[in-house]
């Protein structure tokens, strides 16, 4: 048996019919993890499982939503294994014998080939033998370069971020002469946003459009118009966008021939977080694994939260539908995250919703004190509400870290940043810039991406424009003269005008042609870009030191792997955060109050939690209102708010709000009615007060009482 789990936690990790051969066949099955009921764990403990069983390490397929996650889910198996290795041997347990063919997890701890140095060998470095796990982005660029000629792509095609789709967006746009139009055109981000909506829901574009941009609704064929044409200029440069990567390995799957090349690749796929799949990544794996065997997918309906993604939360409502009648669900109903009477809330949240598995969660964690559900009357009040409730909490004993402040939107906070600066209550506000969004970093990693790739015209035109003298006129000239000479860097050393004649500029050309021929070893290459564009960065920035440190940096992140595709790849799919991103307050002490929106609170955990405006308009919003499916999602929302609570869980009502002016209100105070989500079953798990607490004490009361009988005994006294 493994250690360290629960029985529902075993009974979901040793799913399955152990070989006798070695392996471990099973049926389809998904695990219904709800909120800090171990599904990390569990997942560990099913790959530990597999590979005491004797699946090859390397025929597992491991996809999670970051690459942090699936590298501390190979750790966690590789201890596990590690364990039961290691109390095999001391209880005398002979590796190399013969596993009977109906053995139990009990009775199979080693399969009959772990005796073998190969086999001993995965087991020892599991966490290296797990070497296909990493994000679905990930795992379809792999794939997708191993494959790439079988479907008309080149293996050394490009990878657009955000950003630079958003660029190419603009480019194509006025290119069509549609920013030039009488009335005004989707901005370039709103284009992608359609875009990336089209291609992961797999919806026409006007389905999506009446959705989920009204306003756009007129646009309908420029629309269409423009993302052919974007879709055209990527092939043209070589480039996949970041959606590209799940659409093509989607199609890639589709073709019955390489569909069973990428089949025989593994046994069994784990896949985390299941809620939050879209329609293109669950079918990959359905075409993928027709049958399901060997598929383990974890998740929790009641937490799919990311909508505006095209996540679709029918993917793991329907997962035993699609892979009937032989899936099976198992799920993890014991908290060990939250005390009970925060559980009674979240249940009777989760058993007003209008579908789901309604994994209700108990715990062992037994307190009296009920969630608060603490009314004030404005902002300013519930911001004084919560300082004196986070200092209060401090002096006994709880660091500010183990304390956060929730909410729904980021505007929320504005008030309260105020207030937290003004009594010197150092914070960090979750969701700040990332490290590649900082503007000098793009500019360096892009001189290494032209280099890389010279068709990529959006990198080439960015880098050309940091030169002195060169405007988008002249950029675009010089990148023309690159593609009439075949994308020779070289060439550019012939490019005649007055403005390039000078070091930076030829230094720049030789630079590319040496990194795009590889006559600089890849171990130096970031660091001979860093070194030219030092210069360049002292010429457009301010504060040019502090900024070289994050070019520094990046030439250090770089050392981590071992060619440049891969720096390029994995820094664009799974990119680092900026440390510089934490408020300046925050580093007065080694101590500070995490601030949240719940999207980025989510799988995260805090001691005290404070979650802001519970009223209708904001929780749930506004715009959910009239709208069935999108109110479901608010509600699931709302109830990862609620879980993300260990110990004091505190929500605030305020009686008005301000509303900034972008919304549809205008900026002005609105009166705020109660949350539709506190119904008279969830007020009764709550505990009620208002802010400032105006309640009688039992000596208040007591006098109230003998005042009211002496004005009834006058009053009755007039009439004897």
């Amino acid at each position: 048996m493994l250690p360290n789990c629960t029985e529902q936690q075993r009974q979901a990790a040793e799913y399955g019919r152990v070989l006798a051969e070695g392996g471990v066949d099973s049926e389809p099955q998904l695990i219904i993890a709800g909120a800090g009921t171990g599904k990390t764990n569990t997942l560990a403990q099913r790959a530990a499982f597999l590979v005491l069983n004797g699946v090859d390490p390397a025929r597992i397929l491991l996809m999670t939503f970051s690459r942090r996650a699936a590298t501390e889910l190979a750790n966690r198996a590789q201890r596990i294994v590690h364990s039961r290795l290691k109390d095999a041997e001391m209880s005398g347990e002979k590796q190399g014998e013969k596993v009977p063919a109906n053995a139990t997890g009990d009775q199979s701890v080693i399969a009959a080939k772990a005796g073998t140095d190969a086999t001993a060998s995965a087991l020892d470095s599991l966490a290296d033998g797990l070497n296909w796990m990493g994000t679905f982005h990930s795992i379809a660029n792999r794939l997708l370069r191993q494959h790439a000629t079988s479907i008309g792509l080149e293996p050394d095609f490009s990878i657009m971020d955000r950003s630079d789709s958003a660029d190419l967006m603009d480019v194509m746009r006025h290119q069509l002469g549609f920013t030039g139009m009488e009335k005004r055109f989707p901005k370039k981000a709103t284009c992608v946003d359609i875009y990336s909506r089209c291609v992961n829901s797999q919806e026409p574009l006007p389905e999506v459009l009446e959705r989920d941009f009204p306003w756009c609704g007129d646009w309908a064929e420029e629309l269409k118009e423009l993302f052919k044409a974007y879709t055209q200029a990527k092939q043209r440069q070589l480039s996949l966008d970041y959606d590209d990567l799940l659409l093509y390995w989607y199609l890639l799957a589709g073709e019955e021939a390489i569909a069973q090349k990428i089949r025989g690749l593994f046994d069994h796929i784990l896949v985390d977080e299941y809620q939050d799949t879209n329609r293109l990544q669950a079918g990959i794996i359905q075409r993928l694994f027709p049958d399901g065997r060997g598929v383990t997918v974890v998740g929790d309906d009641a937490q799919s939260i990311y909508a505006f993604r095209a996540a679709d939360v029918d993917n793991i409502l329907s997962f035993p539908e699609q892979f009937s009648p032989h899936a099976k669900v198992f799920p993890l109903s014991e908290n060990f995250r939250s005390n009970q009477p925060i559980l009674d809330l979240s249940n009777a949240i989760l058993k007003e919703s209008r579908e789901g598995y309604k994994n209700f969660l108990h715990s062992s964690k037994q307190v009296a004190h009920k969630p608060r559900l603490v009314s004030v009357e404005d902002a300013e009040t519930q911001s004084r509400y919560i300082v004196e409730q986070v200092l209060k909490a401090r002096e006994e004993g709880i660091d500010l870290k183990r304390q956060a402040v929730l909410f729904r939107s980021g505007h929320h906070s504005d008030h309260l940043e105020v207030e937290l600066r003004r009594h010197d209550i150092p914070y960090v506000k979750h969701g700040g810039l990332k490290f590649l969004e900082s503007a000098h970093v793009k500019d360096a990693l892009c001189v290494l991406r032209w280099a890389d790739n010279p068709k990529h015209r959006i990198s080439g035109f960015r880098v050309l424009k940091l030169l002195p003298g060169v405007g988008p006129k002249v950029a675009e000239k010089i990148l023309d003269h690159l593609e009439q000479h075949d994308f020779d860097f070289s060439s550019l050393r012939s490019y005649k005008s007055a403005v390039m004649d000078h070091d930076t500029w030829y230094s720049l050309v030789t630079l590319l042609h040496a990194i795009h021929h590889d006559l600089i070893e890849w171990s130096d290459q970031m660091r001979q870009v860093s070194l030219w564009f030092q210069p360049v960065l002292e010429s457009n920035y301010d504060n040019p030191y502090s900024r070289n440190g994050d070019i520094e940096q990046l030439a250090q992140i770089s050392q981590q792997a071992p060619c440049r595709e891969r720096f390029l790849s994995e820094l664009i799919l799974d990119p680092p955060s900026k440390s510089g991103a934490l408020c300046d307050d925050s580093h007065k002490d080694d101590d500070f109050l995490i601030l949240s929106t719940v999207h980025s609170a989510k799988g995260q955990e805090w001691h005290h939690v404070y979650l802001l405006n519970v009223a209708d308009g904001n929780f749930p919003n506004e715009y959910a209102a009239n709208d069935p499916v999108a109110l479901e999602e608010e509600r699931r929302l709302f109830y990862v708010a609620l879980t993300r609570a260990q110990q004091h869980l505190h929500l605030i009502q305020p009686l008005k709000y301000w509303v900034p002016e972008q919304q549809r209100f205008g900026g002005k105070h609105v009166y705020g009615a109660k949350s539709r989500f506190l119904t008279k079953p969830v007020l009764a798990t709550l505990e009620e007060m208002p802010f400032p607490d105006n309640r009688l004490t039992e000596a208040d009361k007591a006098a109230g009482e003998k005042v009211l009988k002496d004005i009834k005994k006058q009053v009755m006294g007039m009439w004897d």
